[in-house]
């Protein structure tokens, strides 16, 4: 494949992303220009990040790239996209799709006309994510049908829950939620870190999805999770033969005598030029083995990208080549849209107090 050429749209932290993984691999990758909204905010990134940047949307349209990473704020992410897609160029949209049923609906339309809208839902790409799908989807544990997860947040979670469960997309499903507030020491931001002890009250949601096929998954995420060492990311994953907890597998073998494997994820540890606490020192995924067999293999070898940057990156690749056809969907548009409902739904019975039922919507057509 030719070397991948893409602009971004948007100056935030999501963005940043993209640019990593172009200057981690030059050779794949080629960031032609960053759009911003302001010429302050674009003088300040293209010093900052020595990139090209610009606040001219008829000189990203002059760069041909093969798609735009669409990275702005969630309220405008998806009336951005559209308007660029409306340009004609293929666009890679962070999540979510979007905020309401509506334009969820009129994404999907016009993916039917033709357009090439796609959504960088990357968790069930993370390499450890990933080996963890495998070992589900060899059936040690039977067919899974209780979940809790503590892992990702609304649409985020959705994606995984759905892909761990295995519950089919068109599924019929209730949620009831509820958040609470707890004191939390703060520990990190995306940006600062926090030494003093300082305590805020920090939201966690507690949901149940419940599918039509029996199938439930429980949703506990705290929204110091993403990076505090206080607050740990775990799974419980259940079937007919036996369970899954985090990395670990209890289960029965051929001649049903109990048995206990481990997922055993290997990472090294690589240090960046970054003064951001979050993206100094990261831990890149080098296998994933599970009863001997290699489960994960760098696709972009040891190259320091983090496990969300080496899901990012390869969403780009997929999306290149499913814009010069030669392949199909990033992350199928019908499962984003999906996903983003799903947080709909959360957020909603959260706000009422309500258990809320699922609609058949048209991208389940």
């Amino acid at each position: 494949m030719d070397k991948i050429r893409f602009i971004i749209v948007g100056s935030g932290w999501r963005s940043l992303f993209y640019v990593r993984v172009a200057k981690a691999l030059p050779e794949i990758f080629e960031l032609c220009a960053m759009y911003c909204r302001t010429q302050e905010k674009a003088h300040r990134i293209a010093e900052e990040h020595h990139i090209h940047t610009t606040t001219s949307i008829e000189e990203c349209m002059q760069c041909q790239a093969d798609f735009a990473v669409v990275a702005v704020n969630k309220a405008s992410i998806a009336e951005v996209g559209i308007a660029w897609l409306e340009r004609g160029v293929p666009v890679l949209c962070e999540t979510p799709a979007a905020s309401d049923i509506g334009t969820l609906n009129r994404l999907r339309d016009m993916h039917e006309r033709g357009y090439k809208p796609a959504v960088a839902e990357q968790y069930t790409a993370y390499p450890e994510y990933s080996a963890l799908l495998r070992v589900i989807d060899c059936g040690l544990i039977g067919e899974p049908d209780c979940l809790n997860i503590s892992l990702a947040h609304e649409y985020h979670g959705a994606s995984l829950m759905r892909a761990m469960l295995r519950v089919a997309l068109d599924t019929a499903f209730t949620v009831s939620a509820k958040t609470y507030l707890f004191p939390t020491t703060e520990t990190l931001t995306r940006y600062d870190s926090y030494k003093d002890g300082r305590i805020a009250d920090k939201k966690r949601t507690v949901a149940a999805f419940e599918f039509a096929d029996g199938k439930v998954a429980l949703y506990d995420f705290d929204s110091e999770q993403y990076r505090s060492p206080i607050r740990k990311n775990t799974l419980k994953l259940q079937g007919s033969r036996g369970e899954i907890v985090d990395d670990t597998v209890y289960y029965l073998d051929e001649k049903n005598e109990p048995a206990v494997s481990k997922l055993r994820v290997e990472k090294r540890t690589v240090e960046r030029a970054y003064d951001n606490p979050n993206l100094h020192r990261i831990e890149e995924v080098t296998d994933a083995v599970f009863e001997g067999e290699s489960l994960y293999s760098p696709p972009f070898g040891a190259c320091g990208l983090s496990q969300d940057e080496t899901a990012v990156a390869l969403l780009m690749q997929r999306m290149a080549a499913y814009v010069r056809g030669a392949g199909g969907e990033p992350y199928p548009l019908r499962e984003a849209l999906q996903d983003a409902y799903m947080a709909i739904l959360l957020r909603e019975a959260d706000a009422s107090g309500e258990k809320v039922h699922s609609e058949r919507q048209i991208w389940h057509n």
